[in-house]
């Protein structure tokens, strides 16, 4: 008797623990519906870089033409500088001084780091090659040159200066001549079919009109 009573309880306690595993079971697979597997999603660092990169490449290439857009009028300051009597580096801080955009902004650093023991032509060298400019580089070698040779700076940079604005009248010329067959296509497949359209056609319609 005690046998069989025991057999009957455990069945009992395995017939409950049963039950209440299949009324616990739908509840939490829709706790496991509520909660996404998936991980929330993050742009990853890689992205964010190539974001950040290309911004800063296209303010990078404004800043550039706008160094580049001041060039001869830094040639300009630099011959009226040795033609006052002023060495190289004296010439070159009287023409950061002078400029009001963003080289004047690179010349000034440079200046500073010169005051601070840096070597000046080591410091022209380093923003020549940072702003990668052909023209500024052109500038920063006349300045060293004249510096290391003791030719004359003022006719060096005047030089210079003639050459640079020279260079610059003749690809504006190019690019004007350019301009027609760059114009061509828009004004063939767009503005020729529009003033057909607004021109020839409704004479055409008033001509049908009236034979018919």
């Amino acid at each position: 008797m005690l046998a069989s009573w025991l057999a009957a309880t455990a069945v009992l306690c395995g017939l409950a623990g049963a039950k209440r595993a299949v009324r616990e079971r739908p509840a939490s697979r829709l706790g496991d519906l509520d909660r996404d597997p998936r991980p929330p999603t993050v742009p990853s660092s890689s992205r964010v870089r190539r974001l950040t990169s290309g911004t800063g490449s296209r303010a990078g290439r404004r800043r550039r033409a706008a160094v580049d857009a001041e060039i001869p009028q830094l040639l300009d300051l630099l011959a009226a500088g040795s033609s006052a009597g002023l060495a190289a580096p004296l010439a070159l801080r009287r023409a950061a001084d002078g400029l009001a955009g963003p080289l004047a902004e690179e010349l000034r650093a440079t200046v500073r780091a010169v005051d601070l023991g840096a070597r000046w032509r080591e410091e022209l060298h380093a923003l020549a090659a940072r702003l990668d400019l052909p023209d500024l580089r052109r500038t920063v070698a006349a300045l060293t040159r004249t510096e290391s040779l003791g030719a004359s700076l003022s006719q060096a940079t005047a030089e210079l200066a003639v050459a640079v604005r020279q260079a610059r009248r003749a690809a504006t010329s190019e690019r004007a001549r350019t301009a027609p067959v760059k114009m061509l296509f828009p004004l063939v497949f767009l503005v020729l079919p529009a003033f057909l359209l607004l021109t020839v056609v409704p004479v055409l319609l008033t001509t049908v009109r009236s034979i018919g």
